[in-house]
């Protein structure tokens, strides 16, 4: 069967027999498959499945960024460790090759269903596997560079052959693809459909891949397109939109749901504090914390509305739906990481428990004194178990591309302003013409405004695996990757050095440098915060190591440089 040998094509070397994803004869092929519109929709939706989109679930790529600390871990990548048995990028090569060829067989197989199936459906479907394929390979040319490239049936001969294609011209099928789709995909579907890639979804993601490609007229006109469909809006409530029980959002472009029904969850044991439950393994990074702006639009080394010793009052209310404030109601209990509180109110109860979320109460008690609020709700805690879509791209993140991309084409005018300022006029629950109500952005200058852009980015998407792909592409990941996770000192260092003195919580106000990034290095000589983990990204990083496992089975194929 044809369809066999391109499912082959990226194995490693040593896989048994028993692991060949090989159809039996008996079963549907690329020959007698693809015959009637059920057969079809069933392979469609193979490309949904939750392991084809690996780096957007479980927080899997803000792991390795500066928004994220783990006790006194630190991921493989941050280190600067990654090699070419790396899994991540073995994972994501097989998986993804995976998700072309089953996007290929679907595109020249597509005429099996001629006369069975409407014209106008199977133009729907042809373009639903346009969509996949483009997105595919715009995944692999930005973490890979140049990748080994086909679009038809290869016999296996073929496959271990082949070489590595220049991005350039990868690139290029990845426009055409993403036009086509474009083209005959549906700016909707009717109520009670299920969850399909749109005419806006296309749009979306090719301006995505135009944006990472530095291809920035092309970014600006696709986005510019999806807005002017006026299908999509900001959802009106921003912490609201991250919770398992918001569906279908006008905001929401791409989404894989999850259900408790239908057995796909997620355990959540992992990111919810230890007093109702949870471990308490990973907080949202100190960086993180203060790059949200104050409530003037200054940064927090800037304003006078900034105080260390009370660092959640007049901060950007995006603050305070990702990161949970002391002394507020959190699960059921109120959050105080404060060595000396020993106990805390259960809102449940009515009575102090004890507090488990302090360090001086619990070894493992988060290690910076901060938790994750972003989408975490009380069905998190019940069972550790939760079902939120994995949202892959949404509205404001169009916005924010459009605005970016004009201005990296110098064309700053009121649409790109006006692009931002919806995104910051949602998180203070205002329209974006009341501008005496948040801080809009007024300013023309390129730097200033690339800047304003980029900590937008940031604090709008935080812990929801954009922060990566960003520290790449803006090429910062060798600054923001290069200096320590820190975090509070141990309990009775704290008391003495910090908490007796009245310098609870940030014992300095923290610099802000001039790409944007936190800087605690003062704070640490001063001996007020401890190191809990170094980190030394390599700039080799700034591409993926193609698998060793694919480099030993096809010596055409040539490794990126430094792995």
């Amino acid at each position: 069967m044809k369809n066999i040998f391109a499912f082959l094509l990226f194995l490693p070397l040593l896989w048994g027999c028993n692991n060949l994803d090989l159809d039996p004869l008996s079963e549907g092929s690329s020959e007698n498959w693809y015959s009637d519109e059920t057969e079809i929709q069933m392979s469609l939706n193979d490309l949904y499945r939750t392991y084809l989109w690996g780096l957007e679930d479980n927080f899997t790529t803000e792991r390795m960024t500066d928004n994220w600390t783990q006790r006194q871990a630190v991921s493989d990548f941050s280190a600067g460790s990654i090699n070419s048995e790396w899994g991540t990028s073995t994972d994501l090569w097989l998986d993804t090759y995976k998700g072309i060829t089953r996007a290929n067989t679907i595109i020249n197989s597509i005429d099996n269903a001629q006369g069975s199936v409407p014209e106008l459906k199977l133009k729907q479907f042809n373009a639903e596997a346009h969509f996949f394929r483009a997105v595919f390979y715009s995944r692999l040319i930005f973490y890979y560079g140049d990748v080994p490239f086909y679009t038809d049936y290869i016999s296996i001969e073929e496959a271990f052959k082949l070489d590595r294609t220049s991005k350039e011209t990868i690139l290029e099928q990845v426009y055409t693809d993403f036009d086509l789709a474009i083209s005959d995909l549906p700016i909707e579907y009717g109520s009670g459909s299920q969850l399909r890639v749109t005419k806006g979804a296309a749009l979306a993601f090719k301006s995505r891949a135009a944006l990472y490609m530095k291809d920035f007229d092309i970014a600006r006109d696709a986005s510019l397109e999806c807005i002017e469909l006026g299908v999509y809006d900001l959802h009106q409530d921003y912490g609201d939109y991250f919770l398992s029980k918001t569906r279908r959002s006008e905001e929401t472009i791409f989404a894989i749901p999850r259900s408790l029904e239908l057995g796909v969850s997620w355990a959540s044991k992992n990111f919810y504090t230890r007093t109702p439950g949870g471990s308490s393994v990973a907080q949202p990074s100190w960086e993180l914390f203060v790059s949200y702006l104050c409530t003037d639009g200054l940064p927090v080394d800037e304003s006078p509305l900034f105080n260390p010793q009370d660092p959640f009052t007049n901060r950007d209310p995006r603050l305070h739906e990702t990161i949970v404030e002391f002394g507020t109601e959190h699960l059921g209990v109120i959050y105080d990481p404060n060595p000396y509180s020993t106990e805390v109110l259960s809102t449940e109860t009515g009575t102090m428990i004890r507090n488990r979320d302090t360090r001086s109460e619990d070894t493992y008690a988060s290690y910076n004194g901060l938790t994750l609020k972003k989408g975490v709700d009380e069905d998190w805690n019940d069972d550790n178990i939760t079902d939120f879509d994995i949202r892959i791209m949404r509205y404001a993140d169009v916005l924010l591309m459009y605005a970016e991309a004009k201005i990296e084409l110098g064309e700053i005018d009121d649409s790109t302003l006006n692009a931002i300022n919806q995104v910051r006029a949602r998180a203070y629950g205002v329209a974006v013409n009341q501008t005496n109500d948040y801080p809009a952005l007024t300013i023309t200058n390129q730097n200033g405004l690339r800047l304003e852009l980029r900590n937008e980015r940031r604090v709008e998407f935080a812990w929801e695996n954009r922060r990566f792909d960003d520290l790449l592409r803006w090429e910062i990941a060798e600054k923001a990757l290069s200096r320590p996770i820190y975090g509070i000192l141990d309990p009775a260092e704290l008391k003495q050095k910090v908490v007796d003195k009245g310098l609870w919580f940030f014992p300095e106000v923290p610099i802000i440098d001039q790409d944007g990034l936190p800087d605690f290095r003062p704070m640490s000589t001063s001996g007020l915060i401890k190191t809990l983990v170094e980190r030394n990204f390599e700039n080799r990083q700034y591409l993926f190591p193609i698998p060793s496992k694919e480099i030993l089975i096809n010596n055409n194929l040539k490794q990126n440089p430094g792995y």
